[in-house]
């Protein structure tokens, strides 16, 4: 799996451990997986950034940025994680609910690029990831060119029209599990333009994004709106902005 003898085993056994396992160490505290997975997180950042710089020589900062995030999102670590069988080796109770027992297989991934990290340092940890996990199992080329970062299209279709656009959190409550479930509502000059739901801020605003690049698209009601308002907002007079009805088509090409 790893590709080389860990040093101190210990360190693998602790990235494997689920806070739903009641563990404490040989000074009383409780272990678990939690703290590698930060660090892990912060790695795999690095290590990924790294990567990619190198492979796309002339591509700028967006496209770089985008394309880590395709990579390091939680539904491609939990993906990743049951491809090399950590799902196998983790501890966890069996209580657990299903969000967290499929989560928590990209938690353990982080977890164990801490590991590596610790045990072994970057190299090693770079050459893990890019022989264990990017040769074998992502096409950087394909992956590229796959548009699934819903946030960041819209925004990029505001920026580009020069409208205001905001995520606003609207609720969070917990479900019957007790896992947090955030609400977050996206707002386009102010106009509500979508609502979405997740276990984390970041999965609310996506599902939200999402919503709304289709209201975009489906709607040209609600872009005419967008554009009335920010009319209103410069205070110019409405027939000298672009005809909307032929915008509208290229809006829809866009998204």
């Amino acid at each position: 799996m790893l590709g080389f003898y860990p040093r101190d085993i210990r360190i693998y056994e602790q990235a494997l451990l689920h806070k739903s396992v009641f563990v404490l160490s040989e000074q009383g505290h409780q272990m678990n997986n939690e703290r590698l997975e930060f660090l892990g997180d912060a790695i795999l950042d690095a290590i990924i950034a790294d990567i990619l710089y190198n492979y796309f020589e002339n591509k700028e900062e967006g496209f770089l940025t985008n394309t880590r995030s395709k990579i390091v999102q939680r539904e491609m670590l939990n993906k990743l994680a049951m491809k090399l069988g950590l799902d196998k080796h983790i501890k966890s109770s069996a209580h657990s609910s299903f969000h967290n027992t499929y989560n928590m297989y990209g938690n353990a991934f982080e977890a164990l690029v801490g590991a590596i990290y610790i045990d072994q340092g970057y190299k090693q940890c770079k050459k893990f990831i890019e022989q264990r996990i990017i040769k074998p199992y992502i096409d950087l080329e394909q992956l590229s060119r796959k548009d699934v970062n819903f946030k960041s299209k819209l925004i990029e279709w505001c920026q580009k029209r020069k409208v205001e656009i905001s995520f606003e959190l609207i609720e969070q409550f917990f479900d019957n599990q007790s896992n947090s479930i955030f609400q977050t509502e996206v707002l386009i000059e102010g106009l509500s333009a979508g609502i979405g739901s997740g276990y984390s801020k970041k999965e609310s605003q996506q599902h939200a994004a999402q919503m709304a690049l289709k209201k975009i698209k489906k709607s040209h009601d609600f872009v005419v709106n967008i554009f009335e308002i920010k009319t209103q907002k410069e205070e110019i007079p409405l027939e000298q902005q672009p005809e909307i009805e032929n915008s509208t088509e290229q809006e829809k090409a866009d998204i």
